[in-house]
């Protein structure tokens, strides 16, 4: 809880010097502040875990290795942000603390014992982005997205809450420790109500992660934020997202998996192909990493479909795999718009050539995103695959493969571009800030694909 408590503290000491104009001091002190944060989960990581103020928060190994990495992958992106919010703002320290305060909530959705927490951390997380992705005020896509993101965020949150109402009204509880007793000890006599909150909660939570076909929001509103924004909510929101998703099912819902199996089956299904095929026709590097972005939430499915000590490590590394991934493309991304005012895949030509580094680095994290071999992301692929075949689901793992191969196709067209063709001869600089975030991103990539145990065994 303390890594919580600091990083209230630190988003309204933000916003204080942002009052007191001091500009130059919002990014050490953010950075400060989260590493404090990341000294107090690892902490906890040897303490015994057990429910705290009155069973409303968990701080298991589960939870502590997703905090851990939702607040390493917010250092990032705050590192690349140096130079970025100014460009669009006079007043910055805003910006700042509203990541801080949805990271905050992002911390609560992958810790709560309680569903009640659930909706909190979930409404935290989710308010301060309505605000950021609409924050561009002249800018009519960013304001399609506030808007758009508002609404489905406020359609899905009734269907989160009317699952959990349902839910409690059958168990008389938000505990998860006794909605999974309720569960065990009734067996056949469950109550019709507790079956429907089940399904709201998938709707729910559905479209919190951006699955098919509670997705529609999810282009549009990645496409018209701003870039390290997109960033955030691709990465540390759908990861949060996933790790609350895994938590509710896995601890409550496991006995019940032959009837909620069926439809997050036909879920995952429709997630891939739409994300997959939907990626392909697109000519936007962003839009293109929007979509893809559901494809992956199709392949983080399988953990919950196939729940077990070793899908939860699954999960730890194919989240990790993604975010990273995702950081270094929206960062390349961020630095060849500043330079050809562009996000199609022309803006890419010639890359190769021009900037040899940004083009290896974008090849590294596209080649992730495919599920090649040596990457983080074909570790997290081979994990997923590899336990839904040992829950002999192979009709999904062959649909799964021909959805990686499908991804293989646009993610490599980017690598075309950089290296096949001609661009402008336009030299892409490179700031120092966003060097060590390439080469960290890059490093951590490689070293995942090569030693996935040091993630996988964690959990």
């Amino acid at each position: 809880m303390s890594a919580i408590i600091t990083l209230s503290l630190l988003a309204i000491l933000v916003l204080y010097l942002g009052i007191f104009k001091a500009p130059k001091t919002l990014l050490p002190v953010s950075l400060f502040g989260m590493l404090a944060a990341l000294f107090f989960e690892w902490k906890l990581w040897s303490v015994d875990a057990t429910p705290l103020y009155s069973g409303m928060v968990l701080f298991d190994k589960f939870a502590l290795a997703f905090s851990m990495l939702l607040i390493g992958i917010t250092m990032l992106i705050f590192v690349l942000s140096k130079g970025y919010f100014d460009s669009i703002s006079s007043n910055i320290a805003e910006y700042y603390a509203l990541l801080i305060f949805s990271l905050t909530g992002a911390l609560l959705v992958v810790a709560f014992h309680n569903l009640s927490m659930l909706f909190i951390g979930i409404e935290i997380m989710s308010v301060a982005l309505y605000i950021l992705a609409g924050i561009r005020k002249k800018d009519l896509a960013s304001n399609e997205a506030s808007l758009k993101y508002f609404l489905m965020g406020a359609f899905s949150t009734g269907f989160l809450l009317f699952g959990i109402a349902l839910v409690y009204g059958a168990s008389a509880s938000f505990d998860l420790a006794k909605i999974r007793d309720y569960v065990t000890s009734n067996g056949s006599t469950i109550s019709p109500l507790f079956y429907a909150g089940i399904l709201f909660l998938i709707v729910g939570l559905g479209f919190k992660v951006g699955a098919a076909p509670f997705h529609f929001w999810t282009p549009d509103v990645y496409d018209g934020s701003p870039i390290l924004i997109t960033t955030f909510m691709s990465t540390v929101v759908k990861a949060a997202a996933f790790g609350g998703f895994l938590r509710l099912f896995s601890v409550c819902f496991e006995p019940l998996q032959s009837f909620w199996a069926p439809i997050l089956l036909i879920i995952i299904v429709l997630t891939l192909f739409i994300g997959n095929i939907s990626a392909l026709v697109q000519q936007s590097f962003k839009r293109m990493l929007a979509y893809s972005s559901i494809s992956h939430a199709g392949y983080m499915l399988f953990a919950i479909l196939n729940m077990n000590n070793q899908a939860n490590g699954a999960m730890l590394v194919y989240a990790t795999a993604y975010s990273i991934a995702s950081v270094t493309a929206f960062a390349v991304l961020i630095l060849v718009k500043r330079s050809e005012g562009g996000e199609y895949f022309e803006s890419f030509n010639g890359l190769g050539k021009t900037n040899p580094f940004l083009a290896l680095i974008l090849t590294i994290a596209m080649l992730s995103l495919a599920g090649i071999p040596l990457t983080a992301g074909f570790i997290g692929k081979f994990l997923m695959f590899s336990e839904a075949l040992s829950n002999l689901h192979v009709a999904l793992v062959i649909l799964a493969a021909i959805n990686a191969a499908i991804g293989i196709f646009y993610y490599f067209h980017v690598i075309i571009n950089m290296y096949f063709k001609e661009g402008n001869a336009v030299l892409i600089t490179t700031d120092n800030n966003y060097k060590v975030v390439l080469f960290i991103a890059a490093l951590l990539t490689l070293l995942i694909g090569i030693y996935p145990e040091c993630l996988s065994s964690l959990i």
